[in-house]
């Protein structure tokens, strides 16, 4: 008896918490009472990095954090991780969710709880302005240096095609810039990236990149959660819902991308 008690009592709080508005008690929804703990890479534009003073994040998903935790009625805290560390950060409690350009994947959705999708993505081939490089997809980069950062969906995708017999020398790095940055040194041949990032790189004065190549297979980005944190996810839903409706996530799509790529990612879903 003691035990459907307690087992009640949780369940009624929890639901308290999901529904509490501008209540800054986060009522243990969150690791920090009145808190979002929000893990993010910060270099990853122009979804989140640092701002010219070498300390403030700004970018779509600093946005978008911002927005989520009013809407819950909570502050925000970004805490700055490494991508090949932030999946174990969220599953010690280092903080409470992952914005950061989390692609959705069977794999991932069987190791962690994710959000509804917030914004839709494919992958995109950079190549330098005027360059003699001929190839014009992924497909025909035999024999090429292939600049990515490491771990993420377009290091997967490379890994893929080396499986099916393409050869070409990869070259990872742990931030998307510095493939950018090797680039324009003409260190490496090629990037595959994230549209999303091609598109801040590409579409600015005078940029010495062009994109030669978008896949047609559309990608998802979601909210990462821990595996079981199904009050969390269910708060951010909520939230993000509210977001979608009164036209913040369009709004702040239109801010950094000049462009829409929140509305097909709830299609797709």
């Amino acid at each position: 008896m003691k035990k459907t008690i307690m087992t009640i009592c949780a369940a009624l709080l929890v639901s308290a918490a999901l529904f509490a508005g501008g209540n800054k008690d986060s009522g243990g929804l969150t690791i920090k009472q009145g808190v979002l703990m929000v893990g993010m890479e910060i270099g990853y534009p122009p979804m989140e990095y640092y701002d010219t003073d070498g300390k403030t994040p700004i970018g779509f998903d600093v946005e978008m954090g911002k927005a989520i935790a009013e809407k819950m009625g909570l502050k925000v805290q970004f805490i700055d991780t490494a991508w090949d560390g932030i999946f174990a950060g969220v599953n010690t409690r280092k903080y409470d969710c992952i914005m950061s350009s989390v692609t959705i994947t069977p794999v991932r959705l069987q190791a962690h709880n994710f959000s509804k999708p917030y914004l839709s993505n494919t992958l995109a081939m950079v190549l330098l302005k005027g360059s003699s490089i001929a190839a014009r997809t992924p497909e025909e980069c035999a024999g090429l240096d292939v600049a990515f950062q490491s771990d993420t969906t377009s290091d997967f995708y490379m890994e893929d095609l080396a499986s099916e017999g393409l050869k070409y020398t990869p070259r990872r790095y742990e931030k998307v810039m510095y493939c950018f940055d090797e680039l324009k040194l003409g260190r490496v041949d090629v990037i595959i990236t994230d549209l999303a990032v091609a598109i801040d790189y590409v579409n600015v004065p005078d940029s010495p990149f062009e994109t030669v190549w978008v896949s047609p297979e559309p990608e998802i980005f979601g909210i990462c959660m821990r595996k079981g944190n199904d009050a969390l996810t269910e708060a951010i839903d909520k939230a993000l819902d509210e977001l979608f409706n009164d036209g913040t996530m369009h709004r702040i799509s239109k801010d950094i991308f000049n462009a829409d790529l929140v509305t097909m990612a709830r299609e797709l879903w």
